[in-house]
């Protein structure tokens, strides 16, 4: 069975959410998907800039090392080894959700499908609230070919296309993509590169068999690699941005022995990610399907961040994630006029850890973090790092700068066995009942090590955690669960269905080994998040209008918050009862072959549960979530000549007021953030040659992706720009 997508009319498309072919109205769950040719239009080059065309999806890029994905306010983005996702990434059918190896670009894509609401029996107990498809486009009969090359402003370059051959046995294709730019935020510092720099390449190559028309093999290698420079973690209270905002240039400095304590000698990103798949689908029988699905994946990340976001050699730390993860699927399906059913196994396994080494000098941490010497400070608004002579000072001038380092690190090796079964029961043509259950089976093993060695000026470890002298301590706990769902489709029309769906979600427990007391690492047995899932909606056309319209409540016990310690460290622990009121709907209205209009929106009233047994968390919006999201727009596609074309789309989204941490801090937020896109051009001989200019946020909105983050457990937050306007032209050409 392929997964390729077939488009039936003008507003139906075939997907395999449900790992059957459907139609997607025909699908009765709430979904949304975006083709290769919608990307295309509205100008999305990578998840971050998808997220604005879906609702209740936003994707937060703060670095390729540290995406997050949001699905109705739930966000997975935890680096540590020991947590598992919440929003499951599946690429050509296996998980990849492991945060530090989730990235990669978007590039030759077939489609993307963003499914909402605890889908277990489809995706896995790691899609506790939804799940996002990338499915690449497979090898197929014929050659073909296709180049686009962009330059716009920030020097910025992208090259990327596909070249396709083979027939109707064998097929191959190879796609790839390069991106290139100049960072935009300028930063002070001789010795490092200005902030946010992209210089990222990913590669794909496949290969399909096809030796009869019962069956289909699928053999794709991806390879995944950024050299970016630093992350632009800006101070409101130290150095130049305290004096002239965090939109200005910047003093990140870094630690002088960056190579030798923190990995690389400058900030920035190190990233290479390895993955290969193979699927195999077979129909053997009349109404019958086996289809396995293997994947393989491996990552190897350093990312070298300044994070007291000054000139000072104070907070000045590397994350080292590596890790594997591995999967297996076998899948049975069925299906006649009166029945359908898919039954089978999988087992996934993932190994990883992440390091997280410091370098600091000790007199500046002491001054910057306790204020010892009171009136020397510890940035002045010129980037003059005062605290500097707190050594000096300390020691009667016996010695200037004592250097200090230390490391903790965090391991987990996790294990999944688990069995799924769904049945679709129709028993006539307007109504399908169907129940899923996945019966799982986990192992979880955690390790943590540490060397924090007492400092020379302090005489105890600068940052809060115990030295275990580099020695690492294990802890092993085993789970089980059945997770159900069960949904009801009715069809008013051949194009207009009703729908019904109740499901349970589960993020697994927490096996959270950390060393905050004693030379032996504390373990903390954090108990699985559960969530109910009750959602009711509309879906299909009508006319020249088609969409969605869709309502939810989400029910959560245990609900996991990650929360950033005195010290920069993290940890996971139960924020109590929450609950999620939400409705999304899509709209398009086709009113000619060349022009349609668009637009979508999401509402979500969520939080945690407002009772005095959820402690200081009661009450609190989730983080990262927008009550309000809505997109608009029209593409315009229209012929001038027999040959020639001309394309137009401008879009508007917006995002009302969002927290970036819990407990909620209207210092660490950013207010409503309104953003207008424009992609547009010509194309001719008969869609051979295009140009294209574009433009992303055309007003130049000044907003912030993220606050924050490790300086924040230091007293000193920091605030990440977003994106400037950016723009330029666009050369495609097709064979």
């Amino acid at each position: 069975m392929s997964s390729d997508a077939i488009e039936l009319d003008a507003n139906s498309i075939v997907v395999t959410a449900q790992k059957v072919k459907q139609r997607a109205v025909d699908v009765p769950i709430t979904m949304s998907v975006e083709s290769q040719e919608r990307i295309r239009q509205l100008g999305v080059t990578n998840l971050g800039d998808l997220s604005n065309y879906v609702p209740g999806l936003n994707v937060q890029v703060q670095s390729a090392n540290n995406p997050g994905f949001v699905i109705r306010g739930i966000t997975s983005d935890s680096g540590s080894a020991q947590q598992s996702p919440r929003v499951t990434l599946y690429y050509n059918g296996v998980d990849i959700s492991r945060s530090r190896g989730a990235y990669q670009g978007i590039y030759d894509m077939e489609r993307i499908e963003v499914v909402k609401g605890p889908q277990a029996t489809l995706f896995g107990t790691a899609a506790t609230i939804g799940a996002i498809s990338l499915i690449s486009a497979k090898p197929e009969p014929g050659v073909s070919a296709e180049l686009t090359g962009s330059y716009g402003n920030y020097d910025a370059y992208n090259v990327e296309g596909h070249v396709n051959a083979g027939n109707d046995v064998l097929a191959v294709r190879i796609a790839g993509q390069w991106i290139k730019r100049d960072g935009y935020v300028k930063n002070l510092a001789p010795d490092q590169e200005d902030l946010y720099a992209q210089d990222q390449l990913g590669l794909r190559a496949s290969l399909r068999y096809t030796p009869t028309s019962d069956f289909t093999a699928d053999l794709i290698f991806t390879y995944d690699r950024e050299r970016n420079s630093g992350t632009p973690f800006l101070s409101k209270a130290l150095g130049s941005t305290a004096a002239d905002g965090v939109y200005g240039a910047a003093y990140l400095g870094g630690s002088p022995l960056s190579g030798t304590v923190l990995g690389a000698d400058k900030l920035g990103l190190t990233r290479d990610v390895y993955d290969v798949n193979f699927t195999a689908s077979w129909d053997f029988a009349d109404g019958w399907n086996f289809t396995t699905v293997n994947g393989y994946r491996d990552f190897d990340a350093v990312e070298v961040f300044d994070a007291d976001g000054s000139a000072a050699w104070y907070l000045e730390f590397a994350e080292r994630a590596k890790g594997w993860e591995a999967s297996h699927e076998g899948r049975f399906t069925y299906s006649d006029n009166h029945w359908r059913a898919s039954f089978g196994w999988n087992y996934f396994i993932e190994d990883s850890y992440q390091n997280v080494p410091f370098s600091t000098e000790e007199g500046t941490y002491l001054q910057c973090t306790l204020n010892i010497i009171p009136g020397l400070g510890c940035v002045a608004a010129d980037n003059t790092v005062t605290a500097g002579l707190t050594t000096y000072l300390a020691t009667g001038g016996l010695a200037t700068a004592i250097p200090y380092s230390s490391w903790f690190e965090n391991k987990g090796r996790n294990q999944t066995w688990s069995m799924f079964g769904d049945t679709t029961w129709k028993p006539d043509a307007s109504l399908e009942l169907t129940a899923g259950l996945r019966v799982l089976i986990e192992k979880r093993r955690s390790g943590f090590g540490a060397y924090q060695p007492n400092s020379v000026l302090g005489g105890v470890a600068l940052l809060p955690l115990v030295n275990t002298g580099g020695n690492f301590f294990y802890a092993d706990r085993s789970y089980a669960a059945v997770l159900p769902r069960f949904n009801v489709l009715y069809h008013l029309t051949p194009n207009v269905n009703l729908y019904a769906t109740v499901s349970e979600g589960r993020r697994s427990p927490v096996v959270q080994l950390s060393a905050a007391a004693g030379p032996v690492a504390t373990l903390d047995l954090i108990p699985a998040e559960k969530v109910w899932n009750y959602e009711a909606g509309i879906k299909g056309s009508v006319g020249i209008l088609s969409g969605s319209l869709g309502v939810y409540y989400d029910d959560y016990s245990n609900f996991q918050v990650t929360v950033i310690d005195d010290g920069g460290t993290s940890h996971t622990e139960s924020a109590g009862s929450a609950s999620n009121f939400g409705v999304e709907g899509e709209i398009e209205a086709r009113f000619a072959d060349w022009l349609r209009a668009f637009g979508n929106f999401g509402f979500i009233s969520g939080g945690v549960d407002d009772k005095t047994s959820n402690g200081v968390y009661a009450g609190n919006q989730f983080r990262l979530q927008p009550k309000w999201q809505w997109a608009a727009g029209f593409m315009l596609n229209t012929p001038v000549t027999e040959n020639t074309r001309v394309f137009l789309t401008p879009s508007v989204t917006y995002r009302s007021k969002i927290y970036f941490e819990l407990p909620n801090s209207e210092p660490i937020s950013q207010d409503a953030v309104t953003l207008v896109n424009l992609r547009g051009g010509v194309s001719f001989a008969n869609d051979r040659f295009e140009v294209a200019g574009y433009a992303r946020n055309l007003t130049d909105k000044r907003y912030l992706l993220d606050a924050g983050n490790t300086g924040g457990g230091f007293g000193y937050p920091t605030f990440i720009p977003a994106d400037p306007r950016t723009y330029g032209i666009e050369l495609t050409a097709r064979y």
